[in-house]
C-alpha cells in the first residue's frame, strides 16, 4: 500500500492523479471535494483498497542465447544466457510476466516448464506469465501452440511494428501493422480455440482457458489519439509507449549528456544501421558515445571493440570458440578474407562497411544506466530509440509523459509529425527501395526479383486499406492523410515498375 495521507505531493496522491479520466479517478476526485469527516475516511478507505502495484517484468531476446566458454571449452546448455535468465527470473520471487522476443527458441521453451511458477496454481492463477513480441498472426499461432502443447498458456501476444519501434528491427515482407492489427482482430477468437485446444490435450486449466489472452500493440504511437483508436478499432487491450520515455529521468537511467542528445536528435541523427551482430536492423544514434568511439577506432586504423561480455559471440568463421562480429579479433580477419575475394569495388565497399558498422551492443546498451549508477565506468553508452523520439525534445517529469498520453497536454514539439502508420509505411519504403538497390548490385535477379514483387504488393495492399480506413484514421485530417497516401503510393509504384524491367 501507498505511503502517506491523501495531501499534495504523497505518494498516493501522485498515484490517483496519474490515472486517466476512469471511474476509480472520478472517485478520488469525488472524494477531493467533500468535507472532513465520516464520508470522506470512507472513501478514501475504498481508495486505498484499489489501488494496484505495477508489474517487474524482464524481457528475454531469444535469439541471444550463447553458451559460455569457460577454460576454452564450451559449457553444458544449461548455461546459455538465456537460459540463465530465465532461470534467474523464474527463481525470483517476484510475480510478474516474462517477455519472449525476436522469435521461438525450442532450446529454450523446452525448458520453461520445469519453474512452477509459469504452471497455474491451485486456484488456476500463474505467479509469472508468459508475454510473447511478435510482428504477425502466424508467429503468434505458431509460438502460441508450440508452447500450448508443452502445457504452458500465452498471457498476452505483443504485436510490434516491424520497422516502427525502438531497438531491433524485425522487418516483415512490407506487411504493414494496421492489416496485422486487422487479422487479429478478426482471429482471435480462432486463435483462442487452436492454443486452447492444444492447452487442454496436454492437460492444462480450463480456468486459465477462461481467463483468455490479451492482445496489445506497440510501434511509434505518439498521440491520444492514435492511442484511443488502436484500443477502439481493433479492440486491443493495451498499447505500450517506449521511445517518449527515454525523456523521462524518472523511468530510465540515462546521463545528462545523451539525455540532451535525444531530446536534440533529428531525422539525420536517427536511423537504421547494421550495428547489431545478430545480423538485424537496430535502430541507433549517431552521436551516442558508443558510436563515436566506434570511428574513432576505424579512423585509427583499429576497428572493433573488445568483447567484454561476449553475448553476441556466434561466429565460428575464423574460430572453433564463437566470435562476435563487432570485435576486433572477428574485424581484422573479416576484413582480411574480404580483401582476398578481388569483388568489384562497390561492392567491396558496401560488404566492408556491413563488417565495420557491426557495434559493441551487448556491453554499452547497458552503458546507459551501469555507467550513470558506477557500476561500469568504463562503459560507453549506446542508444536505440525509435524513429518517434524526433517528434519530442522536452525532458519530461513521468506526470508530464503521463499527462500527455491521457491527451492533458501535448509533449509533441514537431510540427511535421506523420501519423503512425504513414511514418511506418514511409519506413518500409525506404527499406523497399534498399532492397532494390542491393538487388540490382548483387544481380541475383530470379528469387530476388519474386521477393521485392511480394514485398511491393504487400506494400500497397496496405495503402488501399489504410485508404478504406481514412474516415476513421485522420478525421479532421483526411485531406491530408489521402493526399500522403497517394504521393507514397507512387513511390511504391515506381520502384515496382524498375523491378518490372530487371532482366
Amino acid at each position: 500500500m501507498l505511503e502517506g495521507h491523501f495531501e499534495e505531493g504523497s505518494q498516493i496522491t501522485k498515484y490517483f492523479e496519474l490515472l486517466p479520466e476512469n471511474i476509480l479517478k472520478k472517485k478520488y476526485l469525488e472524494m477531493k471535494d467533500l468535507p472532513e469527516g465520516e464520508e470522506k475516511e470512507d472513501l478514501q478507505k475504498y481508495l486505498r483498497t484499489q489501488i494496484t502495484k505495477g508489474s517487474i517484468d524482464v524481457n528475454i531476446m531469444t535469439k541471444l542465447d550463447n553458451i559460455p566458454v569457460y577454460k576454452g571449452k564450451l559449457l553444458d546448455v544449461k548455461y546459455s544466457d538465456a537460459a540463465a535468465a530465465l532461470r534467474g527470473f523464474a527463481k525470483s520471487k517476484i510475480s510478474s510476466s516474462m517477455i519472449f522476443s525476436a522469435g521461438l527458441n525450442p532450446r529454450l521453451y523446452d525448458t520453461i516448464s520445469q519453474y512452477k511458477d509459469f504452471l497455474p496454481d491451485a486456484f488456476g492463477k500463474f505467479k509469472k506469465k508468459i508475454v510473447i513480441k511478435v510482428s504477425d498472426f502466424r508467429s503468434a499461432s505458431i509460438q502460441g501452440r508450440a508452447l500450448a502443447r508443452k502445457g504452458l498458456w500465452v498471457s498476452e501476444f505483443r504485436i510490434e511494428s516491424g520497422l516502427n519501434c525502438g531497438g531491433h528491427a524485425f522487418a516483415s515482407k512490407g506487411i504493414l501493422l494496421g492489416p496485422v492489427l486487422e487479422e487479429f482482430h478478426n482471429g482471435k477468437a480462432k486463435l483462442m480455440e487452436t492454443l486452447a485446444g492444444a492447452f487442454l490435450k496436454s492437460g492444462g486449466d480450463k480456468r486459465v482457458v477462461a481467463n483468455g489472452l490479451k492482445i496489445t500493440v506497440q510501434g511509434g504511437i505518439g498521440t491520444t489519439d492514435e492511442d484511443e483508436f488502436l484500443r477502439e478499432n481493433y479492440e486491443l487491450d493495451g498499447t505500450g509507449w517506449g521511445t517518449p520515455f527515454m525523456l523521462v529521468p524518472e523511468v530510465i537511467n540515462i546521463n545528462k549528456d545523451h539525455l540532451r542528445k535525444l531530446s536534440l536528435a533529428t531525422k539525420t541523427d536517427v536511423y537504421l544501421s547494421n550495428a547489431s551482430p545478430l545480423g538485424v536492423l537496430f535502430w541507433n544514434i549517431g552521436n551516442s558515445a558508443s558510436e563515436i568511439a566506434r570511428k574513432l577506432r576505424i579512423s585509427k586504423g583499429a576497428p572493433g571493440s573488445p568483447c567484454v561480455n561476449k553475448h553476441a559471440a556466434f561466429s565460428t568463421e575464423f574460430s572453433d570458440i564463437p566470435q562476435c562480429m563487432a570485435s576486433r579479433t572477428y574485424q581484422k580477419a573479416k576484413l582480411e578474407s574480404l580483401e582476398k575475394e578481388r569483388l568489384p569495388s562497390k561492392i567491396f565497399e558496401i560488404r566492408k562497411q556491413y563488417i565495420l558498422a557491426k557495434a559493441c551492443i551487448c556491453h554499452d546498451l547497458a552503458g546507459a544506466a551501469t555507467e550513470t549508477l558506477g557500476i561500469d565506468k568504463r562503459a560507453l553508452t549506446a542508444l536505440t530509440p525509435g524513429p518517434n523520439i524526433i517528434n519530442f525534445s522536452k525532458i519530461s517529469s513521468l506526470k508530464e509523459m503521463v499527462d500527455h498520453i491521457y491527451g492533458r497536454i501535448n509533449l509533441i514539439t514537431s510540427e511535421k509529425r506523420e501519423h503512425m502508420f504513414l511514418k511506418e509505411l514511409e519506413l518500409y519504403i525506404e527499406q523497399f527501395r534498399a532492397k532494390f538497390e542491393e538487388l540490382t548490385l548483387e544481380a541475383v535477379m530470379d528469387d530476388g526479383k519474386k521477393q521485392l514483387a511480394e514485398f511491393g504488393s504487400n506494400l500497397l495492399d496496405g495503402i488501399t486499406y489504410y485508404r478504406e480506413l481514412s474516415d476513421k484514421l485522420a478525421k479532421e485530417t483526411k485531406e491530408n492523410f489521402v493526399a500522403t497516401l497517394e504521393s507514397l503510393k507512387l513511390e511504391v509504384l515506381k520502384i515496382n515498375k524498375k523491378i518490372e524491367i530487371l532482366s
